[in-house]
């Protein structure tokens, strides 16, 4: 009897086996959200070390080098990790072949980053981060290797594992580009650091692997495993264009420095998309997809997450964007204090960016990785020309373009096909309303706190109180939705799964 192929994946009922029935959905998102809580806060501490100690102008050659390395890893594996998430049998059969795919791709990728190293350092406006873009470019070998056993994890759940993980990579990192900082050794110091940490980590996910790490292709699930990789990875290309084009557009006209200064303000607006939206996904694809056979659940389980996700996330990056020159001034020093301006617009950019992840990963689901493309080519159209515009009014001006194309064309083109597969937009609408208005409320209260001069502790206190009391009172409205997401968890999203 012939077996199924990959996209046979959507109409399959088969219950996934192995250690992914272990533990539900609601033990890895608990674990997955601990991890991150403490990746991120451990990386707060060591990143506000090392931006002290770098200052703007070797840290703008750090983003330099690490936009190089996500461009490779944006495709390095060809988008075939991902299938092993939704193979409906024993994932054993298809894993070989992706770790083939997956090395070989890296190997290609890895090399030619290291011949276009020099031309990519000159048009970033850094001649001078040469060499540190080639050391970073070395993590994407590594990552090729572990993209299997890191997919079986996420398939088994097994957040627990890769939480032990990630914290050797995150702090194998950090001790080495601290001594390497204090050495003097600069940029050249988180290139170091990046790599130690990436191998650590990727020698632990090849020891851990839920299956053996083993080469082979199967012939008869290449094809099918390509055909469903490289629309993703080709999709990939375009997100990453979409993710890091403004930062290409900065490093290119307004120079490192300024650079340094809008990474600086990105990755801070990036704290909610990773205290929130990485673990979100981490769980998330592979309860939906246990949900295909049921349709209408799968819909009614989507839209019950965004409309908690915005309870959570809206009132986190309203905080942020009111508070952004105090925080940053706080966190990182006076002299990356021009890194506000960008932060404003960023942060709540960022709460765009999460929602979107979460139709993202949905859509993949569903099958409409076309729709998916097409959303971000027109993403990128309009992206190219207000960048370009924004860069005239500095970093914040470039933010402010991010804004108003997200809100103004993005969300609308992702209401537009969640509509194609059957998931209301008026429903989804109806599901932001609520946390949207209390976040605009927020910002205003904020604003006036502001003014009354209680002084910088007190007011960013009193403002952060206000923030998690608006999540506390939506949560508390939508606790039928939070109750209803917590009964799929525990079963792991395989409650009336039939065969």
């Amino acid at each position: 009897m012939k077996r199924p192929g990959l996209a046979s994946v959507q109409e399959a009922g088969h219950q996934p086996t192995g250690s992914q029935n272990a533990s539900g959905a609601t033990s890895a998102l608990g674990w997955s959200l601990l991890n991150t809580a403490v990746a991120r806060f451990g990386t707060l501490g060591i990143g506000i070390v090392l931006a002290r100690l770098l200052g703007p102008d070797s840290y703008g050659s750090f983003a330099v080098a690490m936009v190089a390395l996500l461009a490779v890893l944006t495709i390095n594996e060809l988008g075939v990790s991902l299938a092993i998430v939704r193979w409906p049998e024993d994932p054993a059969r298809i894993a070989p072949t992706v770790t083939t795919i997956s090395i070989l791709s890296s190997a290609v990728l890895c090399g030619a980053g290291l011949a276009a190293a020099p031309w990519f350092a000159d048009r970033m406006g850094d001649p001078g981060a040469t060499d540190v873009v080639r050391v970073m470019v070395c993590c994407v070998l590594v990552s090729g290797v572990v993209a299997t056993p890191a997919a079986l994890m996420q398939r088994a759940f097994d957040q627990k594992t890769k939480m032990l993980i990630d914290q050797v990579n995150v702090w194998v990192g950090a001790i080495v580009s601290i001594c390497l900082v204090l050495a003097g050794m600069g940029a050249m110091s988180l290139a170091v650091g990046r790599l130690a940490g990436t191998v650590a980590g990727g020698l632990l996910f090849v020891l851990r692997s839920p299956l053996p790490l083993r080469l082979g292709l199967d012939r008869t699930v290449l094809m099918p495993l390509l055909r469903f990789g490289l629309p993703l990875a080709g999709t990939s290309i375009i997100v990453f264009c979409v993710g890091y084009l403004d930062q290409l557009v900065t490093g290119s006209t307004l120079g490192p420095v300024m650079l340094g200064m809008y990474v600086l303000a990105f990755n801070l607006s990036s704290w909610p998309v990773t205290m929130f939206s990485q673990p979100l996904r981490s769980v998330a694809p592979v309860v939906l997809a246990r949900l295909q056979h049921d349709p209408e659940r799968m819909r009614s389980t989507v839209t019950a997450l965004i409309g908690v996700m915005s309870c959570v996330v809206f009132p986190a990056v309203t905080f942020l964007a009111a508070e952004s020159e105090t925080v940053v001034r706080i966190v990182y020093g006076d002299v990356w204090a021009g890194a506000s301006a960008a932060l404003f617009w960023l942060a709540m950019v960022a709460g765009f960016r999460i929602l979107f992840e979460l139709i993202y990963d949905y859509l993949v689901v569903a099958g409409m990785t076309g729709s998916i493309m097409s959303i971000q080519v027109c993403w990128l159209v309009a992206l190219v020309p207000a960048l370009f515009l924004g860069t005239g009014a500095g970093i914040a001006g470039v933010a402010m373009a991010q804004f108003f194309v997200v809100a103004a064309l993005v969300l609308p083109l992702y209401l537009w096909r969640l509509r194609a597969v059957g998931v209301p937009p008026l429903g989804v609408i109806r599901q932001l309303l609520l946390p949207s208005a209390a976040s605009a409320a927020l910002l205003a209260a904020s604003a006036l706190l502001g003014r009354m001069d209680f002084g910088v502790p007190w007011a960013l206190l009193l403002s952060g109180a206000a923030a998690g009391s608006v999540t506390a009172g939506l949560l508390w409205f939508k606790r039928a939705d939070v109750a209803t997401l917590k009964k799929l968890g525990r079963s792991g999203g395989l409650a009336g799964h039939q065969r």
